[in-house]
């Protein structure tokens, strides 16, 4: 088949560029890539459709066609709308359907085909697919990968700030989109059955869609990269090892230098629940008599001890932590080092796989959970917080890959991370069940594999009956007639 992901708010190129260090080019990227690559080795030719940037402080993304070095399959195609230079997202929404997607039809007609199939991301991908589907009658699978209710929701939206919001991140814009998007979807694709139901059943999008109606959704989970996260050595693990000893030499007792690490290394922030994991640790003597504390950082070599450089916020973070560390004694049992890349963070789960050590994510709620996965991958077991994915990827039928805790409890934390590492029998039970799991389920192969079969339905079902109507203001770029009344939205929202 010929498959099109609808993919505008960021960009492809072959060396990855800007991705983690602009807001516009997150995880669904990689998402989007893994994919793509994966479905082109089952034997599908794959567009990764994005917009095209004509602009000298964004070299890579003037071209039309691209391609990644050694994949076949797969081309980069970069359509052009609105002005040459480069524009945030949030200012891409008017032009989606007045010039990117005519442009796009107008690119495949020159060509003298069309898709099979379309699948898009995030809701300006979605509201594209819905008026790609409405010119050509192509159908479309659409994954939120993040909703602005949600967002919403943690920003505490209320009638007093709704309008200052909107100023900031265009609200109304995005989410009438996303009802669109999920609306006219043949298919919604989530990651869990719990992002389904949680967040596609919030109240903004009542009437958009049903998260009980089984013919609307599929649950297919995102995959771990197994060439990056692979249980076999390579030369970064021995920069790992002696970036290892070094530290451990600077902080940890020497008569503790041989027990396991619990490893912390998900970004610093308060939804992640680094305290809760130091506060485990402290409060539980047992614990510290079995294994040392390790917190993991991009870009610090010493994080405990000089974090001047973070932000405001992730400098309250390290001072709680530095605190509890103090109160308890804990120096000469805790230490922190960097991994400054995914290869680092790979290497670094297998070195200390190889100390039958453990990963834990202790955070208050995760959504999907691709951490932990990783970790397994390399042959790293894993203590995971049991609010969101988790609870999913670590349990099924009555088996446990991981061991799965409360993360507003410290003594179930330190419980959890106890099981894992009191003795080598129950350490090797957890090794072989986690990387079992992830070749088994958590692969991008088995993620293609998985959007394949919703393509296949949605191509053999056809277009979904009725006409698609999308609303003027997301057709005419003017933006007097462009902007949504925020009271649209607060009718939904409240």
């Amino acid at each position: 088949m010929h498959i099109a992901f609808l993919n505008p708010q960021g960009n492809f190129d072959p060396n990855d560029s800007y991705w983690t260090e602009h807001p516009d080019f997150g995880g669904q990227l990689v998402y989007v890539k893994e994919i793509a690559i994966a479905m082109a080795a089952l034997g599908h030719q794959v567009d990764i459709i994005t917009r095209k940037i004509v602009d000298t402080q964004w070299p890579e993304f003037a071209g039309t066609l691209d391609s990644y070095p050694g994949v076949k399959g797969v081309r980069i195609v970069r359509i052009a709308c609105g002005p040459e230079f480069f524009l945030p997202k949030e200012e891409l929404w008017p032009l989606l359907g007045s010039q990117w997607v005519p442009n796009l039809i107008e690119f495949y007609q020159q060509e003298g085909t069309l898709p099979d199939a379309v699948t898009t991301h995030y809701g300006d991908g979605g509201l594209a697919g819905a008026f790609f589907a409405q010119e050509t009658g192509i159908p479309y699978t659409f994954t939120g990968h993040s909703l602005g209710a949600q967002k919403m929701d943690k920003l505490h939206a209320a009638p007093d700030n709704l309008e200052t919001l909107d100023r900031r991140y265009h609200f109304a814009r995005r989410i009438f989109a996303e009802r669109i998007s999920m609306n006219y979807a043949s298919r919604v694709i989530t990651s869990t059955q719990q992002e389904r139901m949680e967040q596609y059943g919030h109240k903004a999008y009542h009437g958009a869609i049903d998260p009980a109606d089984e013919t609307r959704f599929a649950v297919t989970p995102p995959g771990v990269n197994r060439v990056v996260f692979s249980p076999e050595s390579n030369e970064t693990d021995e920069l790992i090892n002696a970036r290892l000893a070094e530290v451990l030499q600077r902080d940890i007792e020497p008569a503790r230098h041989t027990l396991p690490i619990v490893l912390a290394s998900s970004r610093l922030d308060a939804k992640k629940n680094h305290i809760g994991l130091v506060r485990a640790f402290a409060e539980s003597e047992e614990l510290q008599a079995k294994a040392n504390l390790a917190i993991a950082m991009r870009g610090l070599d010493d994080p405990l001890r000089r974090y001047a450089s973070l932000s405001k916020e992730e400098r309250a973070l390290m001072d709680e932590i530095v605190a509890i560390i103090k109160k308890h004694a804990l120096w000469g049992k805790v230490t922190s080092f960097p991994l400054n890349s995914q290869a680092e963070l790979a290497a670094a789960y297998r070195v200390l796989a190889g100390r039958r050590s453990v990963f834990a994510l202790t955070a208050l709620y995760e959504p999907f959970g691709l951490a932990p996965l990783e970790a397994m991958s390399c042959g790293l077991p894993a203590v995971v917080t049991k609010s969101g994915g988790p609870s999913e990827s670590m349990i099924e039928g009555g088996r446990k890959f991981g061991v799965l805790v409360d993360p507003s409890d410290p003594a179930d934390i330190a419980r959890g991370l106890l099981r894992a590492v009191e003795s080598p029998e129950s350490w090797e039970k957890l090794h072989q069940a986690g990387i079992e799991r992830v070749i088994s389920k958590y692969t991008w192969e088995r993620t293609a594999e998985g959007y394949l079969k919703v393509i296949k339905a949605i191509v053999e079902e056809g277009r979904r009956a009725g006409e698609i109507e999308i609303p003027p203001y997301f057709r005419d770029p003017a933006p007097v007639k462009y902007e949504i009344p925020v009271d649209a939205l607060a009718s939904i929202y409240f």
